[in-house]
């Protein structure tokens, strides 16, 4: 819209990062419009239509800092919502809520073409069931919890247990082999991250396939609260325009539902249950409803969520969660014993997990596997009291496979190398079923458990057994 036919407005009160704009003439702007309140002698702000007041007030929230910002300043209304650059200009580049360049290689030109960041999700007749699998290399994943491409994946975790090195370990095994588009959102997270992806993304030659967009933990809430739908316009763009499947990270959507939880406070909302805002389903639907395969192009969605005091009955957790197709669950008390990745193989789950789309054999496995560590659980209370001696003869071996099934289940990352001094490994999923399946039949019975901790397949636990059992020899 030009300038010279904006409605003008004047700032009449400012609350932090809730700005009150006052406009004399004309309609009021519609909600989720964007303002932008112009200063002398500081860059202007831009901010975000929530509510309307009266028949010539309304209530803004503050997509970048207020700081400065003084009563009276002049308002400009865009004529609709935020937009913000897409297209090839983007690959490479770092952004921000708004568009705007933060990796220090300067502005984009004027000539990007630009999209809102409010759209309407595709109608459900012109999306596209997901059911191709994406195989991401990690065992435990591909087969207790297989991804789909054109699906949604979360990983539900607690604070340390691995959320983000599962997601950034994701990102290397996928970058490479993927020939889609990836777009990286940092919702409310650490900067000191952002510089580390920016730098491993230029590292391993993959950054000119990739956008990374991010709204940090020292932005206003607004910015935080917007910056996935950001990152969603410049995927949906890729998908619709250029035709090209989109690879889409999010670390974290809980601090998505966090921000939306501090502007409905700065807005004088009452409070829903456990201090949720209480238009957190319509807030989650908005984004995860976008989501979407359309025709041939796809986009996939990875999805890392905190889970507050690790309470999966936390209602923005079990929001998130009726969203998605497979859910990854982390577990502290394996993060505790050193299982890594700390992935829950009996509360992870997929819709995927079908004899249709994977196959019997796999379907078989997995249930097996599943079976045999519940089995465990149930009986390690048991153990704990009384031993491994007191069980039946049937319990124990049942119990022997599954502690060697859950050490088979852990693998050395490439992103943990420096850490670790392990090399990473990536197996196919193949490999991962033949062996559960040896384990299950017995074949590692007379191994030591530790041989199968950290390997990538069986194959190399046998030779890590053979290797201490000439070691045992020669001693």
């Amino acid at each position: 819209m030009d300038p010279g036919s904006a409605k003008v407005g004047n700032v009449v009160a400012i609350r932090g990062a809730v700005v009150d704009v006052a406009f004399a003439n004309g309609p009021l702007p519609p909600i989720n419009d964007a303002l932008v309140i112009e200063q002398a002698d500081r860059a202007p702000v831009l901010v975000e239509v929530q509510a309307h007041l009266d028949g010539r007030k309304a209530r803004a929230i503050a997509l970048q800092a207020t700081t400065g910002l003084k009563r009276g300043a002049p308002v400009r209304h865009l004529g609709g919502p935020v937009s913000v650059p897409v297209g090839a200009a983007v690959l490479g580049r770092l952004l921000d809520v708004t568009g705007h360049t933060g990796d220090g290689r300067g502005p984009l030109g004027t000539d990007v073409a630009r999209r809102a960041i409010h759209q309407a999700p595709p109608p459900f007749r012109a999306q596209d069931g997901a059911s191709d699998l994406f195989y991401t290399g990690i065992k435990v994943i591909d087969l207790l919890a297989p991804l789909a491409e054109g699906g949604k994946a979360a990983m539900f975790g607690g604070a340390g247990v691995g959320k983000t090195v599962l997601v950034m370990e994701l990102i290397h095994a996928m970058v490479a082999g993927y020939q889609g588009i990836s777009v990286f959102a940092g919702v409310g997270e650490r900067s000191r991250e952002g510089h580390e992806m920016l730098r491993d993304m230029t590292e391993a030659g993959v950054l000119d396939r990739t956008v990374l967009v991010y709204g940090q933990m020292n932005e206003p809430p607004g910015a935080r609260w917007r910056v996935p739908m950001t990152a969603l316009t410049i995927a949906e763009h890729f998908r619709d325009v250029q035709h090209r499947n989109v690879l889409l990270l999010m670390d974290n959507v809980f601090r998505f539902v966090q921000a939306g939880s501090e502007v409905s406070g700065l807005l004088g909302r009452l409070p829903s249950r456990v201090g949720y805002q209480p238009t957190l389903a319509t807030e989650v639907a908005q984004l995860q409803e976008r989501i979407a395969s359309v025709g041939n192009t796809s986009v996939t969605a990875i999805e890392a969520v905190y889970v507050p005091a690790d309470d999966f009955t936390d209602p923005a957790v079990t929001t998130i969660a009726s969203h998605v197709d497979s859910m990854v669950v982390l577990s502290r008390a394996m993060a505790a014993d050193g299982m890594y990745p700390a992935v829950d193989p009996i509360a992870s789950s997929s819709i995927l997990l079908d004899p249709l789309i994977v196959g019997e054999d796999h379907v078989a496995v997995a249930n097996a596997v599943r079976q045999a560590i519940e089995h465990y659980r149930e009986l390690q209370d048991v153990i704990s009291l009384l031993g491994m001696e007191e069980l039946g003869r049937d319990d124990r071996r049942i119990v022997e496979r599954a502690r060697r099934l859950l050490r088979f289940l852990t693998q050395p990352f490439s992103v943990t190398e420096a850490f670790t001094g392990l090399e990473g490994r990536s197996v196919a999923l193949q490999d991962t079923i033949a062996g559960c399946k040896a384990i299950l039949a017995g074949d590692a019975d007379d191994w030591d458990e530790a041989s199968l901790y950290m390997v990538g397949t069986f194959e190399a636990g046998r030779a890590k057994e053979e290797a201490a059992r000439s070691g045992r020899d020669a001693a």
